[in-house]
């Protein structure tokens, strides 16, 4: 049985799914992976962009709230920013609970945003890359 795996920040837009693309990539089957958000905003198009530029396509996703998983059981919720984190400090159904707060990539002048989705897209990938090499 495949473990269910949860990615949560407040906009489901970027970084939750990043970290979503991310793990389908890097652990293929090995997991069932979802993301959703407190108040999704809607995909943001330069994730995808950031993603496409690392050969993950994730432009099929969309933002989800995490009211559509309201029940349902993962074995590991990650939180990747502050705000979900206190949003959600319990969730139902969730078993081990990981957080690690990545920067804001949208947050930044448009001028700088893509550096900053491709700079949180790896350190987002080198965390899943060590949850990997783990054997979760």
């Amino acid at each position: 049985m495949k473990s269910r795996i949860l990615f949560l920040c407040t906009g489901n837009s970027a970084r939750s799914q990043m970290a979503e693309g991310l793990l389908r990539h890097m652990a293929g089957d090995r997991f069932e992976v979802f993301s959703a958000g407190t108040r999704p905003a809607g995909l943001n198009p330069n994730a995808v962009k950031a993603m496409a530029e690392a050969g993950i396509d994730i432009s099929g996703h969309r933002s989800k709230s995490v009211d559509e998983f309201a029940g349902q059981l993962f074995d590991c919720v990650f939180t990747v920013c502050d705000n979900a984190k206190e949003a959600c400090p319990f969730f139902p159904g969730g078993g081990k609970r990981i957080h690690h707060s990545f920067e804001d990539p949208a947050a930044p002048p448009a001028e700088r945003q893509m550096d900053v989705f491709r700079r949180v897209r790896d350190e987002i990938a080198a965390r899943l890359e060590q949850f990997v090499g783990n054997g979760q």
